[in-house]
């Protein structure tokens, strides 16, 4: 059994703080590359070329802590990461074309509504009456943010159907974890992510094109600076202080934590794009956290 270093109270709370501020600024971040220049394919493309090659080289240089690569999981792993993980960030990325960062953290912040949803379908776990109540919750806060939560008082079709996208890409970070579970009793959780975006990236390849080669040779500096930070921080570095959490802490007591990423989000996205919050946003993204709570209140209870 290997034996881990042990941390004090304070360095593990450091590791949550950097943990949720690189992810948290990872909307944002996605805002100003596509405000930069790069279309969002452009965008997935490039952040999981830097992913790739950061957790390639940690593959290298650290194969004790990764459990081994099964054949017959190749093809299940590649659909697992392709659909979970790079169909999840097509959606997020086109959806931050026209909503604001802090609207796309809210709703991708119900990807454990959806996940207690499928859990309940297709793995036959049971809801309470509080829990339903907190899907209903959520869910009436992202229609909220959907349809009203922008500045502009005229609907805008643009706007609806960009919400939905990233409510799309929700769905599929939900389906991730629930499809993923049985691979779980074979991998480690760092291993199955890490090897769900080398596997799933490469169906990234037919989008890689003269147009796409064209486009990354015309961004400027500070949007390498954003896609880097997107690909080593808000990605590798923030899924291995996770997962070096989840060895610390049970992933229950320290979930708690993710509620501070919408509102982060929304703060960072203030003050770098001006924008504005309105009292409809507000309201749908109390409806949201407070709909979060009652779907985790079961078990933030045991703890």
């Amino acid at each position: 059994m290997v034996k881990r270093k042990k941390i004090t109270n304070w360095q593990f709370q450091l590791m949550m703080v950097l943990t949720i501020v690189v992810w948290a600024m990872a909307f944002p971040f996605i805002r100003a590359s596509l405000k930069g220049g790069l279309s969002f394919t452009s965008l997935t493309i490039l952040r999981f070329l830097v992913v790739c090659v950061s957790f390639a080289i940690i593959l290298l240089i650290k194969k004790d802590i990764f459990s081994k690569l099964q054949k017959r999981d190749i093809l299940p792993i590649f659909f697992l990461g392709f659909f979970g993980v790079i169909v999840y960030h097509l959606g997020l990325n086109y959806g931050e074309q026209y909503i604001s960062a802090g609207a796309a953290s809210l709703i991708i912040a119900t990807i454990p509504v959806f996940v207690l949803i499928l859990a309940m379908v297709f793995l036959r776990e049971k809801i309470t009456l509080t829990q339903f109540f907190g899907v209903l919750l959520a869910l009436s806060g992202v229609v909220v943010i959907s349809i009203w939560g922008q500045e502009n008082t005229v609907i805008d079709i643009k706007y609806i159907f960009a919400a939905f996208a990233v409510l799309v890409a929700a769905v599929m970070g939900a389906v991730y974890t629930v499809a993923g579970k049985k691979l779980l009793t074979r991998y480690n959780a760092l291993s199955l992510t890490v090897y769900a975006m080398l596997l799933g990236s490469i169906g990234l390849l037919p989008f890689v094109n003269f147009s796409f080669i064209d486009e990354v040779s015309r961004i400027s500096l500070n949007v390498w600076g954003a896609v880097i930070f997107l690909g080593v921080f808000s990605t590798v570095v923030g899924y291995v202080l996770w997962y070096k959490a989840l060895e610390i802490r049970n992933a229950s007591e320290i979930s708690v934590y993710l509620y501070a990423i919408p509102v982060l989000s929304t703060i960072i996205s203030y003050f770098m794009f001006d924008d504005k919050l309105t009292y409809m946003f507000v309201v749908g993204g109390a409806l949201v956290i407070l709909g979060l709570f009652l779907v985790n209140r079961k078990t933030l209870e045991k703890n």
